[in-house]
This record gives structure tokens, C-alpha cells and sequence, in this order.
């Protein structure tokens, strides 16, 4: 009985991870597909390919979307489409509501696309929801103009994601001397996060010594 509750185990161990990496996958492309075929109603219905070929090709709407991100974001590359998308938002900018909602997705997008940004670049230790309690974060900003004013420290903004859906999260704006700064990957702080802090990324002692939490903090300036 021990033999075959072993033997199991490492079956389940094969094929679980298989199984629920094929269901996920299978559920994300079906409805991202769905969606994305929506953009193929762009087309005129003599150019619409479910015309053209007379049957329903799953993931037309997935290349489609993909050739127009490549040949939009080659047309924005250039002078010309430059100066083009600066008229377009300057004309946005001058709509009350539209104004705000484009330009918070805009900057968003520009903090973690662009490979010049330090959003989501740094995996930070922090103490919270209480102090002595240590959660993962994302480091996002460490420039927060008025907040770090009027705190009168150097603060930072982190991420803090909830598990086992990272998606969802809180923003904890930090004194830069409370971060403990971690070796690991974005990628290895997610799978820790999506595994309920099961799978834990191995980590090798830095040959210098054993390491500090964290530098001791320097004293504040008096005003």
C-alpha cells in the first residue's frame, strides 16, 4: 500500500500540472479569441475571412490583432505617426473625462511596457499588514513628488498582490530604509505568489558574509 500511494503520487505529480496548464491555457485562448475576433467585424464583409474561406477558423482574431499592434506600432515609430497621435491627444486632452481616464491607462502603460521604466522591475520585502509580519511587493514608483514632500522621507510606492490572484493587490507607499530588496525574479515572485508561497525560488548566500536585512537607516536632518 505504501508502494502504490507512492506510485500515485508521482503520477498525480505528471499529469496535474499538465492538466491544469492545458485548462488554463485552453480557457485564456478561447476567450481572448472570442474577443479578439470582435476586431474582424473591422473588416468589410467581402475582406472578412470567415467569407473569403466560407468556414469559422478559430484564431483569426488573434493574428489579425497581432498585425495590427505591429503595423500601428510601426506607423507610431515614425515622424509622421508622431506627429500624428500628438494631434490625437491633444484633441483628447481637451475632453474633461476622456482626459483623465487616457492619460492614468496611458501612463500605466508607459510605467510597465516601456523597458526604461523601474515599475514592476524590483521584487521588495516589506512589513505588512503589520510590523513583524513581511509580505511580497512590486516596487512601481520611487519619484511620488507631493506624498514624498510632505512626508519628509524617501518613500517609494509597492505593489503589494493578493494570492492567489496577483492581479488584485494594494499600493503601500514605503520609507525607502523599511524595503528589503530581493535577488528574485518578477517571475519567481509570482509563481511563489500564484503557489500560495509553495514554490519558493532556491536562493544562494551572497559569498561577502551573511547579509543584513536591510541598511541600517541614516539619521534624519533635523529642519
Amino acid at each position: 500500500m505504501k508502494n502504490l500511494r507512492r506510485y500515485i503520487i508521482a503520477g498525480l505529480l505528471v499529469w496535474l500540472p499538465l492538466a491544469v496548464t492545458y485548462l488554463l491555457l485552453r480557457f485564456v485562448v478561447r476567450q481572448m479569441d472570442g474577443w479578439l475576433d470582435n476586431f474582424l467585424t473591422w473588416l468589410p464583409d467581402h475582406y472578412n475571412p470567415d467569407q473569403l474561406l466560407g468556414v469559422s477558423l478559430p484564431g483569426l482574431g488573434v493574428i489579425f490583432t497581432f498585425l495590427l499592434l505591429v503595423i500601428t506600432g510601426m506607423l507610431a515609430a515614425n515622424f509622421v505617426g508622431r506627429a500624428f497621435m500628438k494631434g490625437w491627444e491633444s484633441l483628447l486632452d481637451r475632453i474633461p473625462i476622456v482626459r483623465a481616464i487616457y492619460s492614468a491607462v496611458k501612463k500605466f502603460a508607459e510605467m510597465v511596457l516601456s523597458d526604461k521604466s523601474q515599475s514592476f522591475k524590483k521584487v521588495l520585502l516589506i512589513q505588512y499588514p503589520r510590523l513583524g509580519l513581511y509580505s511580497l511587493a512590486f516596487q512601481t514608483s520611487s519619484e511620488l513628488g507631493e506624498v514624498q514632500e510632505r512626508t519628509g522621507e524617501d518613500v517609494i510606492c509597492t505593489f503589494v498582490p493578493t494570492t492567489p490572484n496577483p492581479t488584485s493587490g494594494v499600493i503601500i507607499i514605503v520609507p525607502r530604509g523599511d524595503v528589503i530588496e530581493l535577488d528574485m525574479t518578477v517571475d519567481e515572485a509570482l509563481k511563489m505568489i500564484i503557489s500560495l508561497g509553495v514554490v519558493v525560488p532556491s536562493w544562494k548566500m551572497s559569498e561577502l558574509g551573511e547579509l543584513p536585512l536591510r541598511m541600517p537607516d541614516e539619521p534624519k536632518k533635523q529642519v
